[in-house]
């Protein structure tokens, strides 16, 4: 899964426990008619990815969702979502056409008027 959109915030790196769990979070907001602002968490060795990105930028992160169940001390089970980025890429405004620049645009050479018109219609 992917989501797509501008960073809208890139948070320092938390560490847990004695163990040393780290964890940083990512806010993306979507480009659609109601924009949502994503919360991707990237952890252990992926909270690195986020050094070479900054707040504005378009990215692309690939996402997995996760999904645990705890039991509280009254024995009922409590479900907790999670949204964990393992890759992100910058998108730039130039990679979204395939068509070149106008200005490296390069007309046909030796076109007369005296071409044939084949064309069938």
């Amino acid at each position: 899964m992917e989501v797509i959109g501008k960073v809208k915030l890139i948070g320092e790196v938390q560490t847990f426990g004695s163990n040393g769990f780290r964890k940083r979070e990512l806010v993306v907001t979507t480009d659609e008619q109601y924009p949502q602002m994503i919360m991707v968490e990237f952890v252990q060795d992926k909270c690195d990815l986020l050094n070479n990105f900054a707040v504005g930028q378009d990215v692309k992160v690939a996402i997995n969702l996760r999904g645990r169940e705890w039991i509280n001390p009254q024995g009922e089970a409590k479900y907790f979502n999670s949204i964990q980025g393992w890759r992100i890429e910058g998108l730039s405004q130039a990679a979204t056409s395939n068509l070149p620049p106008v200005d490296q645009f390069q007309p046909a050479a030796n076109i007369t008027d005296a071409e044939p018109d084949d064309l069938p219609f």
